[in-house]
């Protein structure tokens, strides 16, 4: 770490580029000298039942599905499940110091989930909230400084600020960090990393990523949950127009030609009537964008057919085989690829280390396990059901965030 009187004259040069969303004023003192805890202290799972209390108190939080997730996440009962699962009292742990997160652009909430990960592991944490003003972002800071006064202890390990990109800022906090977490995609973290962090410090980069979704068509039709399944894949897309790298871009149907055939006609039919009502008009450019992905992916590749639609709020693009860098070829707003498949392995031909999240429907665990683990998958992190998608879990992209954001201390006896 840098000697105190350096990090305070740095500080006074960059304050006029800072907007502290909370607390009010910024100091190194505050961040220099705030106390790490043990994972999952009772002050911080008091802080977030109080967090979540306040979130469903607000009528404005029922506005928003991601937020009442959100809510739902921080409370006690959740808190303490999570707890027998990812802590264990026989090792000493204490989190790592300070943890600097760089929130990504496109997803309101993430910010506050890379957060409380912080907070559980231990840490003090200096979060960069998104510079779009999304109101769920403003709802839940204004949540926080409501419940600070009564829960001071674990609000003195919280920082949000937003700066603009051309800030010196993000060089300021990644020298004073013990952890730096980056959301983004590649060019955005390859220009972050630039930005130097202590020696002892370290990088976890959640980049890039492509998620798929796999629907087995007999016991679709068989169970005739039409609209839940709408409903959760609408969740899992159309809510950040794809833009989540666990939006699923390529649906692969696996089952015989007629039930594909009829599962196909039932599931994007009672989407697009879901799309209709929830989502509104496609904008112009998306449109355009569309069809320039379409045009893209027929090019480059044989066997693209696009599915004749009413209109462009689904474009359904089936391809006659499952080629290599599909992830390439997406698009946001709406454009999904699928392919009929006869099984899960089909899916070894494309996936790498880009892939991350799996949505699956009609599938049990015993068949989703022996995929795993006889196809020997370089990519894929996450398998969850339709409509799970989104869910924060601490474990994320293969990273267990307790252990990966504290440290422990060995005695030897």
């Amino acid at each position: 770490m840098q000697k105190l009187e350096v990090v305070a004259i740095r500080m006074k040069q960059i304050f006029k580029d800072i907007i502290m969303l909370f607390p009010q004023i910024l100091s190194e003192d505050q961040i220099a000298f705030g106390q790490t805890t043990t994972p999952f202290a009772e002050d911080t799972i008091a802080f977030l039942n109080a967090l979540s209390r306040e979130l469903n108190a607000d009528p404005e939080t029922r506005q928003y599905p991601d937020l009442v997730t959100f809510a739902f996440f921080c409370r006690r009962a959740n808190i303490l499940k999570l707890k027998e699962r990812y802590f264990s009292e026989e090792m000493i742990r204490l989190g790592r110091g300070v943890i600097f997160h760089i929130a990504p652009s496109n997803v309101p909430v993430n910010f506050a989930y890379s957060l409380i990960s912080g907070l559980l592991a231990g840490n003090v944490n200096i979060v960069r909230i998104p510079s779009k003003d999304f109101k769920q972002v403003q709802l839940i800071c204004n949540a926080i400084s409501r419940i600070a006064p009564t829960h001071q202890t674990c609000a003195s390990r919280i920082f949000l600020v937003r700066y603009d990109k051309l800030s010196k800022a993000t060089a300021l906090f990644s020298s004073l960090c013990d952890v730096r977490i980056i959301w983004g995609g590649d060019e955005t973290i390859d220009k972050i990393r630039k930005s130097a962090i202590p020696v002892r410090s370290f990088d976890v980069t959640f980049a890039d990523r492509y998620s798929i979704c796999a629907i087995n068509a007999s016991r679709y039709l068989s169970d005739a949950h039409f609209d839940y399944v709408a409903n959760g894949f609408y969740n899992d897309t159309y809510l950040f127009d794809q833009n989540a790298c666990t939006a699923p871009h390529l649906v692969l149907w696996i089952g015989s030609n007629e039930d594909v055939a009829k599962s196909k006609l039932i599931f994007w039919g009672a989407l697009h009537k879901l799309v209709k009502q929830k989502y509104g008009q496609i904008q112009p450019v998306i449109a355009v964008d569309k069809l320039t992905a379409l045009y893209n992916q027929a090019i480059n590749n044989y066997g693209v057919h696009k599915i004749a639609t009413e209109d462009n709020l689904i474009w359904r693009i089936e391809i006659d085989e499952l080629y290599p860098k599909i992830e390439n070829y997406r698009c946001s707003g709406g454009y999904f690829c699928e392919y009929h498949s006869e099984s899960l392995t089909d899916l070894t031909k494309i996936v790498n280390r880009k892939y991350q999240t799996l949505a699956f429907y009609g599938f049990d665990y015993s068949e989703l396990s022996e995929f795993v683990l006889k196809s020997n998958l370089k990519g894929i992190d996450r398998i969850v059901p339709i409509g799970k998608t989104m869910d924060f879990s601490l474990t994320w992209d293969g990273y267990n965030l307790i252990d990966t954001l504290s440290r422990i201390i060995n005695i030897n006896k």
